[in-house]
């Protein structure tokens, strides 16, 4: 994950880092914070997690039987400054986060300084299992999030799976040309959309018709049963009024699952 947030070519910075149950550790929850991301991983059996805590004296109240395991602030103390030059050269490119990550962990087992990494990253880790558990808009936030990255990967499998005979026939000339292709193709499907979309909310409101906002949050770039993946393709430009193809009536009709 930090690789490939660290190899983008440019836009915002991703305020969130959502990812599901197999995607994390505490090795990870520890690079990520320290990098500077806010990570969210979704959490199955949450009323299972064991919480971590500081002080092993000290009485948590409700919390006092699942907060049994014990953050060791002398390990990440005595660690601090190679935890630091390790993230350093993260970020500056020196070395990547997955060579690291082997780095950190030998034979199934985390090196010393692996360990104190985890440890750090057990303070997020807690926070935000709390969070899970006490704030539904936090759950709402991440949930929303994970649903737009399924999208993304539905459009990207219906586009890899229905170019499979023609974009990538190629195969063994390398997955990473492969991707890129369909990264492409991807982003092309997800700015016409967006576009369209854009141009059929514009025409609504302009006749009046009620848009809520609501509604609008709720739409997504990543639709794709109106994109024919198979056949034959012209890309020769056509000439549109306006620059756009001309919308379709409300009242139209057309069977499920058709191409407009």
């Amino acid at each position: 994950m930090l690789d490939v947030l660290y190899d983008r070519d440019g836009g915002k910075r991703p305020e969130m880092i959502v990812t599901d149950t197999a995607g994390y550790s505490d090795i990870v929850y520890g690079l990520l914070t320290l990098a500077g991301f806010s990570y969210a991983p979704q959490l199955a059996d949450l009323p299972d997690q064991k919480l971590w805590r500081i002080d092993p004296r000290a009485d948590y109240g409700p919390l006092q039987q699942i907060a049994r395991g014990r953050i060791a602030l002398d390990k990440i103390e005595r660690n601090w400054d190679d935890i630091c030059r390790i993230v350093a050269s993260i970020h500056t490119g020196a070395v990547r986060a997955h060579d690291v990550i082997r780095m950190l962990s030998r034979d199934g087992r985390s090196t010393p300084l692996g360990e104190a990494i985890a440890h750090y990253g057990r303070i997020p880790k807690t926070l935000h299992i709390l969070r899970m558990a006490d704030e539904p808009t936090y759950r709402r936030e991440i949930k929303a999030q994970s649903n737009l990255q399924e999208g993304r990967h539905a459009l990207a499998r219906r586009i890899f799976h229905g170019k499979r005979g023609h974009l990538y026939q190629r195969y063994s000339e390398g997955m990473e040309d492969q991707l890129g292709a369909l990264g492409l193709v991807l982003n092309a499907v997800v700015l016409f959309n967006t576009r369209y979309m854009d141009a059929a909310l514009t025409k609504l409101r302009s006749q009046g018709f009620p848009v809520h906002e609501e509604d609008v949050a709720r739409l997504s770039p990543f639709i794709h049963g109106h994109v024919n993946m198979l056949g034959r393709y012209s890309f020769a430009l056509p000439d549109l009024p306006g620059g756009f193809r001309l919308l379709g009536k409300p009242d139209d009709t057309r069977p499920e699952g058709s191409d407009n």
